[in-house]
């Protein structure tokens, strides 16, 4: 018996019973109002997922485009005061949240695909970043993101999917 072939039967045993399928981390892209939602309120899903990133419960991915484009909106007056938070608060978070990401090179851009051009990066990162799921509170904007087989879920049903796996 070769030296190797216990080990191949651990494997195939973990395997089977989804011990080593059900640990690789789902890949998400997190759209910039899920964020924004996080931010305004701690009761809602979009604010348990961040804690379920810091629990490293997913893979968060970010481009330079995609956390530009956080940081731009995060800091807008009418967030900031909602919230009640500062911009060297928001740059804090944002350096946090970097510190947790995946980095995503944008390779391929797609435009256009989406309703709104701000979306756009959302989407390139996702695709470039080879995401299981995109993530945001405007499904219909995505609509494009069927095309690549991509999977768009609100806050709340990721969440579910992330306690179902647990």
């Amino acid at each position: 018996m070769p030296v190797l072939a216990p080990v191949q039967v651990l494997v195939d045993s973990l395997a089977r019973n989804h011990i080593i399928s059900d640990m690789k981390p789902v890949r998400v892209v997190l759209d910039t109002n899920v964020l924004v939602a996080a931010s305004r309120s701690r009761r809602g899903a979009s604010f348990t997922l961040l804690h379920a990133l810091r629990e490293r419960r997913y893979v968060a991915l970010g481009s330079v485009p995609l956390l530009l484009e956080y940081e731009a909106v995060l800091k807008r007056p009418e967030h900031l005061s909602v919230g009640q938070r500062t911009e060297a608060m928001t740059d804090a978070f944002l350096d946090a949240l970097c510190l947790l990401m995946e980095p995503v090179h944008l390779h391929f851009l797609w435009r256009p695909q989406t309703r709104d051009p701000a979306d756009e990066m959302v989407l390139e990162t996702a695709l470039n970043g080879r995401a299981d799921a995109l993530v945001t509170l405007n499904t219909a904007d995505f609509g494009a993101a069927e095309r690549f087989r991509l999977t768009v879920l609100t806050p709340g049903a990721f969440l579910r999917r992330l306690e179902e796996h647990s």
